[in-house]
């Protein structure tokens, strides 16, 4: 039984409290003269919209599965679970940015409306119940998107690295959307649920036909997650762009994306037929050469956000081999993953944000002996680098045995054998922060500004759920096992 859109909209109250925090913010901005700098009434209105929408969705996460809007949008457990990382990792962004040197002081409030509105369709787009509600939610979020990554107008990488990302932007969804009016075409609905149905009956050669439409579509969706094939853009627009900027980015696009790749898996391929083998080969492939392809090239890199850019490709291909399971293991597994990866991200970013403002660069020398400046936080980032890489008893090496665990379930032994080679591949660019910081000479002994007492109790006290969900972790695995998604 549907709701009315009047009824709907009661059980849409996280994304209207976002998207209304959103108008607010555009209204408080234009009260601003363009020459103040005081922005202090902005930022609180932001954090407290996004805090009642987090609220909200917490207390939301045991209510029973809803399809709104006529079927178009589905509000249940998991992208509720999705929606709490993503509203966290926005916090996280806006707080980053209010300290950052690296976003123009007059450009602030921008990047908080900008934010707020990807996050809009972050939210859409893991709700997302059929094929123009799903286009919807990524074009919202990439076009918002396009605009931040060209922030610092003044700086040529800032620049390039906004028109790569609206260029590949542009081509990726232009494929996704040729394949799935083709999907359209061949099964003749847009709806999720129906779709599902309908691709158990094709024929063989309707599945022959409608096999390369699915590679198209996941153009989109691969795109978004910066997975290989379509990772191209990452690296020199995670550089390029603003450090507020390249955190947000880790975060909430790439866990929107992989929320919708799920739900699209776990719907549509539900069936063993030849559609099913080959969208679980692709994503097979995929995993694969994301993981390689991310560990790989952060090897070589000198600068720490390009390093994270290359990593963030590896957690990609991790999170892939989530969706390749098909079933509500996979899907907790991708859960805990993202609620780990989160606080691994934002301390990761804090730190390398407030040595950036200092030096104006992040390469890996600038933390030549931090331990004897800063050995708090030297210890937070040495321990995030060591959960980075998997080993225990750190929150990462949780998230990624889930993932293992569930993939050899399945009986897919060299794609998990690949994952493990990969985390071990991975601790040669982590542990090389953590041999600088503690075996190299001081490079400075000024002090860096942004790591006063309040910003560093802010990354100790993220740093804290990195060490307790490595060892406290069933209450979480328990409440993102929950968080199931409505197949109807």
């Amino acid at each position: 039984m549907h709701l009315s859109y009047l009824a709907s909209l009661g059980h849409y109250l996280p994304e209207l409290i976002v998207c209304l925090t959103m108008v607010g913010l555009l209204i408080l901005e234009a009260t601003y003269d363009k020459h103040e700098r005081g922005r202090g009434m902005l930022y609180s209105a932001a954090v407290i919209g996004l805090f009642v929408a987090f609220c909200i969705s917490v207390g939301s996460l045991t209510d029973q599965a809803q399809p709104l809007f006529t079927n178009s949008v589905v509000i249940d457990p998991f992208s509720g679970f999705l929606k709490i990382i993503m509203i966290l990792g926005t916090l996280g962004a806006v707080y980053l940015a209010a300290q950052s040197k690296d976003i123009y002081s007059e450009m602030k409030a921008e990047f908080v409306i900008l934010a707020t509105g990807v996050l809009m369709g972050g939210m859409l787009l893991a709700s997302a119940n059929n094929m123009l509600i799903l286009y919807l939610g990524i074009e919202t979020l990439s076009i918002l998107s396009y605009a931040l990554a060209s922030f610092r107008k003044a700086d040529e990488r800032s620049s390039e690295a906004g028109l790569k990302y609206a260029l590949y932007g542009g081509v990726s969804a232009g494929i996704m959307l040729f394949g799935m009016s083709h999907i359209f075409g061949v099964v003749g609905t847009i709806q999720f649920s129906e779709m599902g149905a309908r691709l158990s009956e094709l024929s063989g050669t309707q599945i022959a036909i409608l096999a390369p439409s699915f590679f198209m579509f996941f153009a989109g969706l691969g795109y978004k997650l910066a997975c290989a094939p379509f990772h191209m853009w990452t690296p020199d627009v995670y550089e390029g762009s603003p450090l507020p900027v390249t955190a947000f980015f880790a975060i909430v696009p790439k866990l929107a994306a992989i929320g919708a790749l799920t739900r699209v898996t776990m719907v549509f391929f539900q069936d063993v037929n030849a559609l099913h083998h080959s969208w679980i080969a692709l994503l097979q492939v995929v995993a694969i050469i994301t993981m390689t392809v991310g560990n790989v090239g952060a090897i070589g890199q000198r600068s720490i956000k390009r390093m994270l850019a290359y990593s963030s490709i590896g957690h990609a291909g991790m999170m892939l081999m989530g969706v390749v399971v098909i079933n509500e293991l996979g899907a907790r597994a991708i859960l805990f993953y993202g609620a780990t990866y989160l606080f691994m991200t934002l301390v990761a970013f804090l730190i390398t944000s407030f040595v950036q403002d200092k030096y104006g660069n992040d390469h890996f020398e600038r933390f030549n002996g931090f331990i004897y400046r800063y050995p708090l936080m030297a210890i937070a980032m040495s321990v995030v680098m060591f959960s980075l890489a998997g080993i225990p008893p750190l929150s990462g090496f949780v998230a990624k045995f889930n993932i293992l665990a569930a993939v050899i379930e399945k009986k897919y032994y060299v794609l998990a054998i690949i994952g493990g080679l990969n985390s071990v591949i991975s601790l040669y660019y982590y542990l090389k922060i953590v041999r600088l910081m503690v075996f190299k000479d001081v490079e400075s002994d000024e002090n860096i500004e942004g790591l006063g007492f309040v910003n560093q109790a802010v990354i100790l006290g993220l740093t804290v759920p990195v060490l307790l969900l490595g060892v406290f972790w069933s209450k979480l695995i328990s409440l993102a096992g929950a968080a199931k998604i409505l197949i109807q």
